[in-house]
């Protein structure tokens, strides 16, 4: 060993030895060192310093020897004139005298690096330093190396809060850094890093590197963040391609690439606008999101909102046809006053609605702030209603004429041509309907110069809109021309068919000139028809867009004496045509819709009208130029107290189309002077115009007598029938009752009385009421009387009951039963695999 230390003197001073030292001893002496102890690494990078030693001719050691071996250690105690060494090699604390060190002794500081020999003290024999010689370390280049956390070090919470640390027996942590293609580890603890930042594992840093004293292993020191790990960023899916898409990244503005391979789940959920988190790494060069996660919804947020609404003037509006130089995202501006103006950008998505917005218009909207850039815009922008007084745009007035799936037209006041119009263009988000009057403005379309549309349309009250306008002053006439023609507003196909219309011509004076102003049959809905020569009251109405006049508000101050109108009552409706019954009550005359003045679905059976009577083909009556009225001389003014029983003898001819006369009639069956009287009843002896008497039923009824004829006719007349219930179904049934040809009756359900639900054998009495035009019966207004007899299951018969106890299942001869398939669930399975649940009405599950 002492040969082996010699050996490495002589290396560090390569001066002469005054020891000759061979070099077969040299070696073996190095095995021998090698085998006892490894010399540390940290004893390779010492240097001596040259100006410590005094050599005067000798070895490099002071008393000339170089032979011992020699220890390094660190200066823990100095006095003056003696002190103390740490070992660094083993766990020892050496004294020595400040004689034994050569150089001078001001330089030798606590924490100095000296290299000794290890002696005997005389007097007591412990181990006592000798020949201190002071060493300094080789000094590392100080570079700033950068490299990454590879495990943090524990904060040391025991001195701050008096807690242990997390982590027992692990103080410090680990950097490494990449030269020439390896990686290299230092370790670090919390007192190198500078700042009070706590790394993480994966942060980058930048460091230099520092040798320990004590131990001679170089650490990392004077470590400085430079770069937080990435962690897990999150965003929006924005777009979805055939194998790959993009995502809208939450911390900046900016989309990122992602393949459908790195979607942890299932990839038919995913749908653009869906919000997931990714790990961004590079490829080729270019980041990209990996191990992409389905997140909930809402949790990814980009902008934050303003409670508060600001008022605003829109300076730029979005053009409606993009160009390919347009790339601001968000094109429009809005002007907003605040202590300084400013313009606040806005895109097509931040509107309330689709309206369309103008220069000019007053708006109102929230202020929205980008997270991620602190971009500000304006959103949820709504146009105020004082907009329109400030624009001074040209409005224009009309009705909805037409509705599509989408888009409509509106009759204009204005114009000839209907103008048309899209639903996004609707403001307030309200609902239009057909004949709702609107406000609008009219602008070029876009795509086609030649072709208008409306915007901005807004729904007015009813009446504001007005086609026409309608003198105040009342003028007095005779009719020249009589109108002809009708007009229908039923749905129906037949019906609605409108028939070639022929103004009248009514003549009156005005300042003494004779003037003449036309009039149409379809304003005289509800109004009797004017005839040639009658004397009539009337107003002038007047087109806005035409001009044009004609007489309307019509009412007839005196009937022509060449003109002979007569009266009747509604006896049936067919399809497209009905039947009159006469004023006398004895016949009934034929009528087209198409002779109607009025709305034929608000005509019903037992109505008076007006009408003139004319000769056909055939020589047949029928009736023209009917017209609804609602006062006549009503047969009720003479009716008698007394109420008959009676029965009917005779339907009317619209319950049996077979017999020839039209009245029915009816037989007093009571006891009394009345008995066995027979008298004839019409459509307006009925008390329910819509009743349909049958042959052989009991009425009760009244007695009238006719003004025109003096003849006495059954009136008020109400039947008395009652049935058992036959069998109800779902929503029908049938009564055990004749009517005609049937014997049976057919009833709905929502036609009982009370919601009773029915039972077969229910005594009820009822209304029948024919079906003008299928000439069907019908029972009505169903009242249950009384509970039928509930039917009780008849017992077994005697000798079935002994035959199946006498049967065994051993008995050959007995009946057996087999099963020639089994049954199968919905599923096609053996049961139900799935649990039956109990439905509740109107969900669906």
């Amino acid at each position: 060993m002492e040969n082996l230390y010699a050996a490495s003197s002589e290396h560090h001073n390569p001066s002469t030895s005054s020891t000759p030292c061979h070099p077969l001893s040299t070696r073996s002496a190095s095995i021998s060192a090698k085998k006892q102890k490894r010399i540390p690494l940290y004893q390779r990078s010492m240097s001596f310093d040259p100006n410590l030693l005094h050599n005067n001719g000798h070895s490099g050691f002071a008393n000339g020897t170089s032979g011992a071996l020699r220890e390094t250690g660190v200066i823990e105690k100095l006095l003056a004139s003696y002190g103390f060494i740490q070992c660094t090699e083993r766990q020892a604390r050496l004294f020595f005298h400040c004689s034994q060190y050569s150089g001078n002794l001001q330089d030798l500081k606590v924490g100095d690096d000296v290299e000794f020999e290890v002696s005997s003290d005389r007097r007591t024999g412990k181990p006592i330093a000798v020949k201190l010689l002071k060493v300094k370390p080789e000094i590392l280049p100080e570079e700033r190396i950068t490299g990454q956390v590879v495990c943090a070090a524990p904060l040391n919470l025991e001195n701050k809060s008096g807690l242990k640390p997390s982590s027992p027996g692990q103080t410090s942590g680990s950097v490494c850094y990449e030269r020439n293609g390896e990686v290299f580890y230092l370790t670090y603890t919390t007192e190198d890093v500078d700042g009070n930042v706590q790394l993480e594992t994966g942060d980058k840093v930048s460091f230099s590197m520092e040798t320990n004293k004590h131990t001679g292993a170089v650490n990392a020191h004077n470590i400085v963040l430079v770069k937080k790990k990435q962690g897990r960023c999150q965003g929006v899916v924005c777009a979805m391609k055939e194998a790959f898409g993009f995502i809208e990244r939450g911390d900046l503005v900016k989309e990122i690439f992602f393949h459908y391979s790195e979607f942890k789940g299932n990839l038919d959920t995913l749908q653009p606008g869906d919000d997931v988190e990714f790990t961004i790494k590079e490829r080729n060069g270019k980041e990209v999101a990996t191990e992409v996660k389905l997140l909930p919804q809402g949790t990814v947020i980009f902008e934050d909102v303003s409670i508060e609404q600001f008022d605003g003037t829109v300076t730029k509006i979005i053009p409606k046809v993009s160009s390919k130089t347009q790339t601001d995202p968000l094109p429009g501006r809005i002007k907003v006053n605040f202590a300084i103006s400013k313009e606040l950008p806005f895109g097509d998505k931040d509107t309330r609605s689709k309206v369309t917005l103008l220069e000019g218009d007053h708006v109102r909207f929230n202020i929205s702030t980008d997270r991620r850039d602190k971009l500000e815009r304006a959103t949820n922008i709504e146009i105020l209603t004082d907009s329109f007084d400030v624009t001074e745009e040209s409005r224009e007035l009309g009705v909805i004429a037409a509705m599509r799936d989408g888009f409509g037209f509106i009759k204009c006041v204005d114009r000839d041509a209907r103008m048309f119009f899209h639903f996004s263009e609707i403001m307030d988000s309200l609902q239009l309907h057909i004949s709702d009057e609107v406000e609008f403005t009219v602008v070029p379309d876009v795509l086609s110069a030649q072709r208008n549309h409306a915007i901005r349309i807004k729904k007015l009250p009813k009446g504001t809109v007005s086609f026409h306008t309608q003198s105040e002053q009342r003028y007095f006439g005779v009719v020249e021309k009589e109108a002809a023609g009708s007009i229908s507003k039923s749905t129906s196909p037949a019906k609605s068919k409108e028939k070639d219309s022929e103004e009248g011509v009514i003549a009156y004076d005005e300042a003494g000139i004779k003037m003449t102003v036309p009039y149409h049959i379809k304003e005289l809905e509800g109004c009797p028809i004017p005839q040639l020569g009658d004397k009539i009251e009337f107003s002038i109405c007047e087109v806005k867009r035409t001009g044009l006049q004609s007489a309307v508000s019509i009412k007839i101050l005196n009937r022509s004496p060449n003109t002979k109108r007569l009266v009747g009552y509604v006896a049936a409706l067919k399809d497209n045509f009905g039947f009159i019954e006469t004023s006398q009550h004895d016949q009934e005359i034929f009528f087209h819709y198409s002779e109607f003045s009025g709305d034929v679905d608000e005509l019903e059976v037992g109505d008076a009208v007006e009408y003139n009577s004319s000769k056909g083909k055939g020589n047949k009556v029928s009736a023209e130029k009917v017209a609804k009225i609602t006062t006549v001389n009503d047969p009720s003014d003479e009716v008698y107290p007394t109420v008959y029983t009676g029965k009917v003898l005779r339907p009317l001819r619209s319950v049996d189309p077979q017999q020839a006369e039209y009245q029915g009639l009816v037989e007093v069956i009571e006891e009394g002077s009345e008995k066995g009287e027979v008298y004839p009843f019409g459509i307006i002896s009925l008390a329910n115009k819509t009743d349909c008497l049958q042959k052989g039923e009991t009425i009760k009824f009244q007695l009238c007598t006719v003004t025109q004829t003096g003849q006495k006719l059954a009136y008020n007349a109400t039947t008395l029938r009652r049935g058992s219930v036959d069998c109800v179904k779902d929503q029908f049934g049938f009564i055990n009752y004749e009517v005609g040809d049937g014997k049976k009756l057919f009833f709905r359900v929502n036609e009982v009385l009370d919601g009773v639900e029915l039972q077969p054998g229910d005594e009820v009495e009822f209304s029948v009421i024919l079906n003008q035009r299928t000439g069907k019966c019908s029972a009505c207004n169903v009242f249950r009387v009384s509970e039928g007899q509930k039917l009780v299951a008849a017992p077994r018969p005697d000798r079935l009951v002994h035959r199946l106890k006498s049967i065994t299942l051993d008995d050959a001869s007995a009946p057996k039963l087999v099963v020639v398939r089994q049954p199968k669930g919905p599923d096609n399975t053996k049961g139900f695999t799935v649990e039956r649940k109990i439905r509740q009405a109107g969900v669906i599950d």
